[in-house]
């Protein structure tokens, strides 16, 4: 595993030249959805302060297996505040947190911020500026009161059957639905910002990851509307857009190809000699070979697997055909492009491992969003940010001491 080699970041700039600069935003989220919208905001610029439970912080922070990793890679960029706020004094702290914020962001069960008296039409009373985003399992309407997850959206809106053979519905491999509404949150929360600064008011955001994935799976119910059939799982494959759009295996692996114009088919077929195909009157457009892949496929796939991978590979490349290896999530990490590009940040873990992460796949003005802040260690910045609030040296120690704010572990 390499480091990425020094490359010009907005992280660079100063401080205040970034894009989200000066706006604050208090974050009350925990695991995926939440995070990933204030990890957004602050490689932005946005000063987040991420607001976790005393003494033992954010239980995202002590997930194992496929969680291990949630905290770290969501939390960069943020300052950590851990407060006790079942206390009168930590709730007088968390009021006076939010007062001085542009944006509140919150992921818990649905009436848990009302209950403590921290909902938008009670904060709203006195911070007409506040923009409030709650991040949900389901907008507003018959569910809304539901408990949701990743996987029970990925069930009900359709994503699962789609990705698993006909009869075994399987979740996507990635937390796609998490990841996206905190997106769309951040979106959301982008767009109440500009339009504050010509209401001066501030209104509440709500993402959800059940209509996250009801958009995500729009293109097949389309597809039903415009075919008359109803899309098929992915691994039938019996639907495809295209004729040549699948996973070959080679003598000593795989490649996925895809050719989907008719100059591709015509280089496809004089890159490999297949002539016969080019001159096949059942295969002349792309909707003829979609329809007929099993006039050819069986015949590609034969001629493929002779083919050492590395060889195809580089002949399709040459060709300028879409083409990918099949990588595994942990191979990213010695990419030359995602290292070569700024694609992957340094950071150092709250347990002082030093690593690498995935950045914003964004650009802007031709620089990459960068690291200015490593994911922090329980209450890390605790004690300066009580001083911002106005709590002087021996009141910020007696908080501490009395574990109403947590010491930094």
């Amino acid at each position: 595993m390499t480091a990425p080699p020094a490359r010009e970041m907005i992280a660079a700039m100063p401080a205040n030249d970034l894009p989200l600069a000066g706006v604050r935003v208090v974050e009350f989220c925990h695991v995926i959805m939440g995070p990933t919208c204030g990890l957004i905001l602050g490689d932005l610029g946005a000063d987040v302060i991420k607001v976790e439970p005393a003494p033992n912080g954010d239980n995202t922070r002590r997930m194992v297996g496929s969680g291990a990793g949630f905290f770290a890679t969501y939390n960069r960029n943020k300052r950590s505040l851990a407060l006790d706020m079942k206390t009168p004094e930590g709730m007088e702290i968390a009021k006076r947190l939010i007062a001085s914020a542009d944006v509140l962001t919150e992921n818990f069960r649905p009436g848990a911020m009302d209950a403590l008296g921290l909902g938008y039409e009670e904060l709203k009373k006195s911070h007409e500026r506040l923009v409030y985003c709650s991040l949900k399992g389901f907008l507003s309407g018959p569910y809304d009161k539901r408990a949701a997850l990743d996987e029970v959206v990925q069930m009900m809106a359709g994503l699962a059957y789609m990705t698993g053979p006909l009869g075994q519905p399987l979740r996507a491999g990635a937390s796609v639905n998490d990841v996206m509404g905190g997106m769309f949150a951040a979106i959301g929360i982008l767009a109440a910002l500009r339009e504050r600064d010509s209401t001066g008011k501030g209104q509440l955001v709500q993402s959800a990851l059940y209509e996250n994935c009801a958009f995500l799976v729009g293109q097949h119910m389309m597809q039903y509307v415009v075919t008359g059939t109803p899309a098929a799982p992915m691994p039938q494959r019996l639907q495809a857009a295209w004729g040549i759009y699948n996973v070959f295996d080679c003598a000593d692996g795989q490649l996925f190809l895809a050719v989907v114009t008719e100059t591709q088919w015509k280089i496809f077929c004089d890159e490999f000699g297949f002539a016969h195909l080019l001159a096949d009157e059942r295969l002349k457009t792309n909707a003829m070979r979609a329809n007929n892949r099993d006039v050819f496929l069986p015949y590609v796939r034969e001629q493929f697997a002779q083919w050492k991978r590395d060889d195809l590979e580089a002949k399709v490349a040459a060709a300028g055909l879409p083409y990918a290896p099949i990588a595994k999530p942990h191979e990213l990490f010695d990419d030359p492009h995602l290292n070569e590009s700024g694609g992957l940040l340094p950071v150092t873990l709250p347990d002082g491992t030093e690593t690498v992460t995935p950045a914003l796949p964004i650009e802007l003005g031709g620089r990459r969003l960068g690291t200015r802040l490593n994911p922090p260690k329980i209450s890390e910045h605790g004690r300066e940010i009580l001083e911002e609030l106005g709590y002087g040296a021996d009141a910020s120690s007696d908080l501490i001491a009395r574990g109403i704010v947590a010491e930094m572990k």
